[in-house]
């Protein structure tokens, strides 16, 4: 896990769930960071993506972006050099873009996501180790060329 607070960002689609990921992080005693705190109607997810990206890139740390799908997050999120954003849908997922592609933004879909799934999906990414298998390690190089 990250020493920096895991920083959290979410559109007005992702929002609720992010709420609700707050107080699983508290209950588990994980440091976070809100930079969307507050609920704005109808708001857009590139300058969102690109805010918690660019603190991520800044810290060394991890982030949390919630939308609808997740997928514009993870388009938008993904265009900061040396980030490395992924959508997962289940626990494994997170696991897997953890360790093999050393994914240090973690994208939900607050629309097709449940609070409890989304939960859990944190907290198997946050606990997976990124690979240092030369060949996960060569492929990380490679996306961050």
């Amino acid at each position: 896990m990250a020493h920096a607070p895991l920083l959290l960002g979410a559109d007005h689609a992702g929002f609720a769930l992010k709420e609700t990921l707050k107080t699983a992080l508290r209950r588990s005693g994980i440091p976070f960071q809100d930079l969307t705190p507050v609920f704005t109607e109808g708001d857009d997810y590139p300058p969102i993506a690109s805010r918690v990206a660019k603190e991520v890139g800044r810290s060394g740390g991890l982030g949390v972006l919630v939308c609808g799908t997740g997928h514009g997050m993870d388009v938008a999120a993904n265009r900061r050099k040396g980030i490395r954003a992924i959508v997962a849908r289940t626990p494994e997922d997170g696991v897997i873009a953890r360790e093999h592609n050393h994914a240090n933004i973690l994208v939900l879909g607050g629309r097709v996501t449940t609070p409890r799934r989304a939960a859990a999906i944190v907290r198997a990414w946050l606990h997976a180790t990124p690979s240092r298998a030369e060949r996960h390690v060569r492929r990380v190089q490679q996306l961050d060329a």
